[in-house]
């Protein structure tokens, strides 16, 4: 009977050791986790101080305004689709006229945005959806929103938060997710779990500036290299999380 011959190669002796590291890592943060019960409460009281009167980061007038701005949004700073919009919503200022843009022209005011292409094809498909769906109206409903082309639950939650005040949910962006693990509140690998777990544990009532106080300190405080955590509000209560001692 033939048996296969131990695998002793170089390749194979690296990659175990990288395995090895790895598991070495999940088990370290996984235990930090379990061993760290983290106030929520104070995390909250902390950030409503630092933050009394944050808002939504993205210009806009309108719902619709918001829309196209947070599809702009995807892989690209609030810094440079504020640049881009004030032409764009001139050029366009009705439900109608992005449904009717002329793909090169639209594609060529958001190129700067990255992703243009596809973004642009979005924006005017979600327009025309909402001329034959919706009465030229952005809906207010999580399953309505999500049926809109370019549209997935961070926007959704976007406009129902800041342009209708409806919290069905909490806006997970890169600077939420990062945040999120950082202060413990959650270890999922997904924007779709860190949402879950956070809406157990925070108040539904908070959670819509939650997430715009998060992406505020995330911003001015919280970066993800060298954190300035002597300056940082919730510095007596962070577990801080994947921050070298």
């Amino acid at each position: 009977m033939l048996t296969a011959k131990p695998r002793v190669g170089l390749y194979w002796l690296g990659a175990c050791h990288d395995r090895s590291r790895l598991r070495s890592r999940i088990y370290s943060t996984e235990n930090t986790l379990k061993k760290t019960k983290v106030p929520a409460e104070k995390i909250l009281k902390g950030l409503q101080e630092e933050y009394p009167d944050v808002k939504c980061a993205l210009d806009h007038r309108d719902p619709l305004q918001l829309l196209v701005a947070t599809i702009l949004s995807a892989q690209c700073t609030d810094v440079r689709v504020n640049l881009v919009t004030p032409a764009l919503f001139a050029k366009y200022p009705t439900v109608a006229d992005f449904a009717n843009a002329r793909l090169p022209d639209l594609e060529k005011l958001i190129h700067s945005t990255g992703f243009f292409r596809n973004k642009a094809k979005n924006i005017q498909a979600a327009a025309q959806r909402l001329l034959t769906e919706f009465k030229g109206k952005v809906p207010k409903t999580m399953e309505e929103l999500l049926s809109l082309p370019g549209v997935a639950r961070k926007t959704a939650n976007v406009v129902l938060g800041t342009a209708y005040g409806i919290a069905s949910g909490l806006v997970v962006d890169t600077h939420v997710f990062r945040l999120s693990h950082r202060l413990g509140l959650t270890r999922a690998n997904t924007p779709e779990k860190v949402e879950q777990d956070l809406m157990k544990i925070i108040p539904q009532t908070d959670w819509i500036q939650f997430s715009h106080r998060l992406i505020h300190h995330g911003r001015k405080i919280c970066f993800a290299r060298n954190p300035q955590c002597d300056r940082c509000s919730l510095n007596a209560v962070c577990p801080k999380i994947g921050v070298a001692k």
